[in-house]
């Protein structure tokens, strides 16, 4: 009983964190959690998945970062003197382009010469 109910509480933690991982990954906290559930439910390791739950939240978010501030400078390249914040311009640049938070290219696959297929 114990065991199905600790399965069940990781289950709607982890999907609860991967819904609301869509605006920005949770980072530290969120993912730390899950992995102490996570490991908790492995033979008691909760200690050891909380951390390894919160370097895996930390390097997500440093990612998504990383993109946002790469897709900012794209969009001050088409739009000089653009004022806003670069997750501002990330937004306008996924906006314009037909990408998502975490692709850097479109969905349509484009041909090497620029053009779409």
């Amino acid at each position: 009983m114990k065991t199905s109910l600790m399965i069940a509480a990781a289950a709607g933690l982890l999907g609860t964190t991967l819904a609301s991982a869509q605006a920005e990954p949770g980072g530290c906290l969120k993912y730390g959690a899950a992995g102490a559930v996570g490991g908790h439910v492995a033979n008691h390791h909760g200690v050891l998945g909380a951390t390894g739950g919160c370097i895996t939240g930390m390097y997500v978010r440093h990612e998504y970062r990383k993109e946002a501030r790469q897709k900012a400078a794209l969009y001050d390249k088409d739009h000089p003197g653009a004022k806003g914040s670069y997750e501002e311009k990330a937004t306008a640049y996924d906006v314009e382009h037909s990408t998502k938070p975490g692709q850097m290219n479109g969905t349509a696959a484009e041909a090497p010469n620029g053009q779409p297929q």
